[in-house]
């Protein structure tokens, strides 16, 4: 794919008019702030208590940690954007704010499969190996995996970025409700067919790379459990596997759904498919801290000795 000239005006900011025909701007907006400040209330919980306790430097609590970053950067590249159109009625965008925010919402987005896919593994060596699982894991080794992960998912995207930012744009005008890739360059003055060429080819490697390795780890989770005595630390291993999948659900599903109907025919209306990408952005940031703080017996007691050591207390002055 070549990178042309084409006549064109590069524009100064987008306005994003993906909201237009919806009725209850405020509402909406209100309860996409409140899930927005949920999502990072609870992965800066995470992030602070994991960082701040040494007691959790171990790889699973690493990649919790390596999650919640991800999480944050997923749900603020698309949230902000959202927020300000519905409760501010500022539907423009500068154009750099714009590239810069379609980075930081892909980045999350990459790095929040490549995180779920870490943590998979680490599930799969912790009960399938529990003897051996901390010289297989190691803190180096997991923060290696994690930096590795990172680099991959600043390529792509970057290259993505790279792309969009080449491009002329007829029409500062963007039909969705936030700036993501297939926004912009439907706004851009060229044949967008050649520039879907790498975002599927990194769909793909998330969809049918990725996941196909996380559902075989869980597989095999579920299948040494079911082998377990039947006792009641099984019955808890159980749960921690099926409190670990939810999070992958509720990443997948959005994608899988829009992929699904796609390959049978259906086209999705404007208003679906924002509602799709609303969904898929904001549901897994909020559903992974809180399963990982909630179903975490150390984080909880981490949290709760922070607390006992700096109590809120009333002034006595």
């Amino acid at each position: 794919m070549s990178l042309v000239n084409f006549s064109g005006q590069n524009v100064v900011e987008f306005t994003v008019t993906g909201f237009d025909h919806l009725p209850y701007h405020k509402l909406m907006g209100a309860g996409i702030l409140l899930a927005y400040c949920l999502a990072l209330f609870c992965s800066t919980t995470n992030i602070c208590v994991i960082s701040t306790d040494r007691r959790l430097h171990r790889p699973m609590y690493l990649l919790i940690f390596n999650l919640a970053l991800a999480d944050i950067m997923f749900t603020t590249g698309a949230s902000t954007t959202m927020i300000s159109v519905l409760l501010a009625g500022d539907k423009t965008v500068s154009y750099h704010s714009c590239l810069s925010r379609v980075f930081l919402y892909h980045l999350g987005d990459v790095t929040q499969c490549l995180a779920l896919s870490l943590m998979a593994l680490d599930r799969t060596v912790a009960i399938s190996e529990p003897l051996r699982y901390g010289t297989i894991l190691t803190n180096q080794r997991v923060f290696i995996l994690i930096v590795v992960s990172w680099l991959l998912g600043i390529g792509c995207i970057g290259k993505l970025t790279y792309i969009a930012d080449q491009l002329p744009y007829c029409q500062p005008v963007i039909k969705y409700v936030f700036c993501d890739y297939a926004a912009i360059i439907r706004a851009a003055c060229v044949d967008p067919e050649p520039y879907w060429f790498l975002p599927s080819i990194i769909g793909l490697w998330l969809i049918a790379g990725q996941l196909p390795l996380i559902l075989l780890s869980y597989g095999k989770l579920v299948f040494t459990v079911l082998r377990l005595p039947s006792t009641e630390k099984g019955g808890r291993t159980f749960r921690t596997v099926i409190s670990h999948f939810i999070p992958v659900v509720c990443y997948y599903a959005p994608k899988l759904v829009s992929v699904l109907l796609t390959r049978v025919g259906v086209r999705l209306t404007l208003t679906e498919r924002n509602a799709l990408q609303i969904i898929s952005t904001l549901v897994p940031s909020l559903i992974n801290p809180t399963v990982y703080c909630l179903q975490n017996k150390e984080i909880i007691g981490a949290v709760l000795r922070a607390l006992r050591r700096n109590p809120v207390l009333p002034s006595k002055d």
